[in-house]
C-alpha cells in the first residue's frame, strides 16, 4: 500500500501522542503534531516525581493483570509493542535504563527529560512537524476525517490521532478538550472520575503531615457490603489532608461511587508480628522501661512523630507508668498497631489523580488498529481510552503501546 502521501495529524505532543507521531512517520506517513504547550512532554516530565517510571519489566500476561479497567481490550495493543519494546526503543534512543523494586523501570539518570527529550528527538529525527497550536476541532465529511483547525487555520488531513490525555493536572495541558472533540462527534464518553488519587480522611491528621511509613499493609472496607475493597504491604504518606503514597493510590482504584464513610482504611503498622507476637515484643519493650511514662516507652517500636497520635488513640493517659498498664490497656495497644483506622471523606480532586478513569467507551475503538468505529480515519491513544492501572510503569506502557498501533494504522489507512 502507497502510504506517502497519507496526511496525518495527531493532538497533543504526550507520550501517545510523540509516540503515534514516530510509527505514523516510520510507515510513510506526513505528519503534523500538534502541541498546546510550548515544549512537548509537559506531564511526562512530572512523572514518578520527576524520574519517570516509564514502563514495567514484566511479560503481557502480567502487564494485563495490573491493568483495572478493560484489560481485554488492550491485547493487541499490547502484543504489538510490549514492555521490552518500549524498553529497547529507549535504550536505542540513547536512554540508558535500570530496573528497580517492583520491576519499575527508570532512566539510569533519574531525569524524566532525558525521557521526553528522546522521544522529542525521535519525532524531529522522523520528518514530523510540530505546530505549538491549540486544537479547537476535528473536521469530518460523510463520517470520514478530512482536517482538524488549530490556530484559526484549517488543515487538510487524511487521519487524526486524538491523544490530549485525560483531564488530570490541566496546568499541563490535560483539560479535556479530546473529551470535548469526541461527544461533539456523537463519541460516547464514560464517566470521568479520579484514579490513582490521593484521598481526604474525617480524621484530621496534620500533626502526621510528611510521615512516610513503609512496610506497612493497608486494608479498605466497603462499609456497605463489609467487604474488603483492598488490601496490600507497601508504603504510604500522611499529608495534611489525609492519606496519600502508593497504597493509597492503587487503593482508590478500588474505591467505587465515593461519598464521606463509605469506606474505612486500616493500617497494620506491624504485619509482621500477629497480635500475640506484638504483645510480647511489647512487654519486652515495657521490661526495660518500667518507670518510663506510657507516651516516653514506644520508642523503640514505631517513628517519633507518630507517637502522640498513637497514645491519643488507645486512651491510655499518656502519663501512666509503663508498670502500671493494665492487661487489657495494653491489649488496646496491640489493636490500634494493628488496625489503625482511617475514615475515608473524599477523593482529592481530579485535577490532582495520576490517571483519569473513564474516558472515550472502548466499544467505540477498534482494539487492532486504534480507530473509531463511527468516524474513519479517528484514531484514539492513551490515557484518552477508558483504561488504566495500577502505578508501577503500566499506565505509561499503555500510552507508548496504544500510541504506537494508533500511529502505525492511521498511516496504512485501515
Amino acid at each position: 500500500m502507497d502510504t506517502t502521501q497519507r496526511r496525518i495529524g495527531i493532538i497533543g505532543a504526550g507520550p501517545a501522542g510523540m509516540m503515534s507521531a514516530i510509527f505514523a512517520s516510520q510507515n510513510g506517513a506526513k505528519v503534523t503534531l500538534f502541541e498546546r504547550n510550548q515544549r512537548v512532554g509537559k506531564k511526562l516530565a512530572i512523572t514518578g516525581k520527576g524520574r519517570c517510571n516509564v514502563t514495567n519489566d514484566c511479560d503481557n500476561a502480567e502487564l494485563l493483570k495490573n491493568v483495572i479497567a478493560n484489560p481485554k481490550f488492550l491485547y493487541a495493543s499490547i502484543s504489538a509493542f510490549d514492555t521490552q519494546d518500549t524498553k529497547a526503543f529507549f535504550e536505542n534512543a540513547g536512554v540508558p535504563l535500570k530496573t528497580e523494586r517492583g520491576r519499575r523501570v527508570f532512566p539510569v539518570s533519574d531525569d524524566a527529560h532525558d525521557i521526553v527529550n528522546a522521544l522529542h528527538r525521535q519525532v524531529l529525527d522522523n520528518g514530523c512537524e510540530i505546530k505549538n497550536e491549540r486544537v479547537t476541532k476535528i473536521l469530518v465529511e460523510n463520517g470520514q476525517v478530512c482536517g482538524l483547525e488549530a490556530g484559526g487555520q484549517r488543515y487538510a488531513l487524511d487521519a487524526v490521532v486524538c491523544a490530549t490525555g485525560g483531564v488530570s493536572y490541566p496546568g499541563t495541558g490535560s483539560d479535556g478538550d479530546g473529551f470535548r472533540f469526541a461527544k461533539e462527534l456523537g463519541i460516547k464518553v464514560t464517566e470521568l472520575t479520579p484514579s490513582l488519587v490521593p484521598v481526604e480522611t474525617i480524621e484530621p491528621l496534620g500533626e502526621l503531615m510528611g510521615l512516610s511509613l513503609k512496610n506497612v499493609t493497608l486494608k479498605v472496607t466497603d462499609t456497605d457490603t463489609s467487604r474488603i475493597a483492598f488490601s496490600e504491604l507497601g508504603e504510604m504518606l500522611f499529608t495534611h489532608f489525609g492519606l496519600s503514597g502508593p497504597l493509597v493510590l492503587s487503593a482508590s482504584s478500588h474505591m467505587a461511587k465515593m461519598r464521606s464513610g463509605k469506606y474505612i482504611v486500616s493500617i497494620d503498622l506491624k504485619p509482621a508480628l500477629d497480635e500475640k507476637e506484638l504483645d510480647k515484643r511489647i512487654l519486652s519493650d515495657f521490661s526495660t522501661r518500667v518507670n518510663k511514662d506510657f507516651q516516653n516507652s514506644l520508642g523503640a517500636l514505631l517513628p517519633s512523630k507518630i507517637i502522640p497520635y498513637i497514645v491519643r488513640r488507645t486512651k491510655i493517659p499518656p502519663s501512666t507508668k509503663v508498670n502500671e498498664i493494665t492487661k487489657e490497656q495494653r491489649h488496646t495497644l496491640v489493636h490500634t498497631l494493628k488496625e489503625l483506622t482511617f475514615t475515608v471523606k473524599a477523593f482529592r480532586p481530579i485535577k490532582e489523580a495520576i490517571v483519569t478513569a473513564g474516558g472515550i467507551d472502548v466499544s467505540e475503538i477498534n482494539p487492532s488498529t486504534m480507530q473509531s468505529k463511527r468516524i474513519s480515519g479517528l484514531y484514539f491513544a492513551g490515557e484518552m481510552i477508558d483504561t488504566h492501572a495500577y502505578t508501577g510503569g503500566y499506565n505509561l506502557q499503555i500510552a507508548f503501546s496504544t500510541g504506537a498501533l494508533a500511529g502505525t494504522h492511521s498511516a496504512w489507512g485501515d
